[in-house]
């Protein structure tokens, strides 16, 4: 398919860096002061957002945007999935995914093909500067991911996990009873 050109990613600079440990500090006051009982969700969210923050500076260093990780991360586990399967996958629109996946072509990371047998769907593979970037950006998510933990006991990491997971399969659970 025909790349179009697309900006390179953006070195995250220092006063960004600086806002972000302030709304970090923000958030740790909101949830130790402020609302110490405020709703599950509100404090996954926040979680949520200082660990991609802290992987999408890590990330830019390498040219890589936040939003084609998610897309490379489930292609090198399953590679050549249509661009259907790969939004299923990913949870999100297929347009979504036609965008960022056009933008990961113009940068080398994947290419796009039809077969001759079915012209409808389109397939996604690595090529092998995306399967490069893995050696390069997993350690990046599990040096977060060690950073986050820091000075929390294994054990409370490993409830941490089985919590999450149930509260994730119980909300799935809900939404397969729901009409």
């Amino acid at each position: 398919m025909k790349a179009f050109s697309t900006p390179a990613v953006a070195a995250v600079p220092k006063a960004a860096a600086s806002r972000d440990t302030e709304a970090a500090s923000r958030i740790l006051r909101h949830w130790r002061e402020g609302m110490p009982h405020d709703r599950m969700a509100h404090l996954v969210k926040d979680a949520t957002r200082s660990l991609l923050r802290a992987l999408q500076q890590r990330l830019a260093r390498h040219d890589v945007a936040l939003g084609h990780w998610t897309f490379l991360r489930i292609l090198w586990e399953r590679d050549g999935l249509t661009k259907r399967e790969l939004s299923i996958e990913a949870g999100v629109a297929e347009p979504t995914t036609f965008t960022a996946l056009r933008a990961m072509e113009a940068l080398g990371y994947v290419r796009l093909e039809q077969r001759p047998d079915n012209r409808k769907n389109v397939y996604v593979f690595l090529t092998p500067q995306g399967r490069k970037l893995k050696r390069q950006l997993i350690p990046l998510a599990e040096a977060v991911n060690a950073i986050a933990t820091r000075g929390v006991p294994e054990a409370d990491v490993a409830t941490t996990r089985r919590v999450l997971l149930a509260m994730i399969d119980n909300l799935a659970q809900e939404e397969a009873a729901s009409p």
